[in-house]
């Protein structure tokens, strides 16, 4: 596929877990490229795949409308991961097939939509020699280098709804009512949906927690005469067993260590999936139509982020093999203990 002299040709892939507002983040890149700037897109399907596969679409300014408020991906995720898996067809390198097909292609950039997995590859590529440049999502909200991934508000929101609906079940039945979120290593959903929903146990991967104290809480309260509880755990927490879920383990051994009925409940995908909040609708975009216009000044080798509410670039370099997690003396966390909430310490 050729392309006109001065024209800038760039490809998108999303890769990894979706996440409500990827296509938001696609739209936000593709009417900015094509309506500012006159590039030429390419869709990349399934992630690092497709470059490895050459698979793909070009794609027009009417293919991106509509897109805003879907879920999910129209371009296709994958969990590729080409330096860890690095044999491709005829035993050539996966990184080296994705440097070919790049050229191949006319590539001026690759835009990588992705979590902390993605974006390393990114950093990766980057240094095999690609102008590249990604986006954070993730609904766990742990890439470092911004305030906030895309697809976390919608997360909580989901989450804090799920609570919100537990409340009531929980006070009926006067029972302890246990929700397991996502987060493996980081606990921000459940920080925040947690807040947000008034949940009296908050317990996440970050802050080590000692399940009597949790029981101790928890039987305080009902001496206290208050009917019910809500216990929050983030599904990466610590139990000493396996091939067991956190919230199985926490209900079985809250059951035994006060006597009162205990219930779990596993959120899982749901959380993940649906229609991107307003929030995240707005961010996607910004982080879109901000990676377009580092395109167009050839700002390549960054990620997009948000700091102090402005959209600025950050080495990938720097991002590449770091999580943000919760420190134990958040404000949020501080403020959480001050108004009774246990973290099991």
């Amino acid at each position: 596929m050729g392309k006109k002299k001065g024209t800038q040709k760039i490809g998108i892939l999303t890769a990894g877990g979706d996440c409500p507002g990827i296509n938001a983040a696609i739209r936000g890149v593709g009417k900015t490229a094509i309506v500012r700037y006159g590039m030429r897109i390419l869709g990349i399907s399934d992630g690092f795949s497709g470059m490895i596969n050459k698979e793909f679409r070009e794609l027009s300014e009417q293919d991106l409308s509509g897109i805003l408020t879907m879920g999910g991906t129209i371009l296709g995720t994958s969990r590729e991961k080409p330096f860890k898996s690095s044999k491709g067809k005829n035993e050539v390198r996966k990184p080296d097939l994705i440097v070919k097909n790049y050229k191949q292609l006319g590539l001026d950039c690759l835009v990588c939509i992705g979590g902390n997995g993605t974006l390393k590859t990114a950093s990766l590529l980057a240094q095999e020699g690609l102008n590249v440049v990604g986006i954070p999502k993730t609904i766990d909200n742990d890439v470092w280098g911004t305030d906030v991934t895309f697809g976390f508000d919608s997360a909580v929101n989901i989450a804090a709804e799920a609570i919100d609906r537990l409340h009531s079940t929980a006070n009926s039945h006067k029972r302890i009512m246990l929700i397991e979120l996502m987060g493996h290593n980081a606990g921000w959903i459940a920080l925040y949906s947690g807040l947000a929903a008034g949940g009296d146990v908050i317990l996440i991967p970050e802050i080590q927690y000692n399940e009597n104290k949790v029981a101790d809480y928890l039987l305080s309260r009902s001496k206290e005469n208050k009917p019910y509880s809500i216990v929050v755990v983030a599904e990466g927490i610590s139990i000493p067993v396996k091939d067991m879920s956190a919230a199985r383990y926490l209900s079985k051994r809250i059951s035994e260590l006060t006597g009162l009925e205990t219930r779990e409940t596993v959120l899982g995908y749901i959380q993940r999936g649906g229609t991107p909040s307003p929030m995240d609708r707005v961010l996607a975009t910004r982080y879109g139509a901000a990676a377009a216009e580092m395109i167009a000044m050839r700002d390549f080798g960054k990620m997009v982020a948000l700091r102090n509410s402005e959209i600025v670039s950050v080495p990938l370099s720097e991002v590449a093999g770091k999580l943000k997690l919760i420190r134990p003396d958040d404000p949020l966390v501080v403020q959480a203990m001050k108004m009774g909430t246990s973290f099991g310490i």
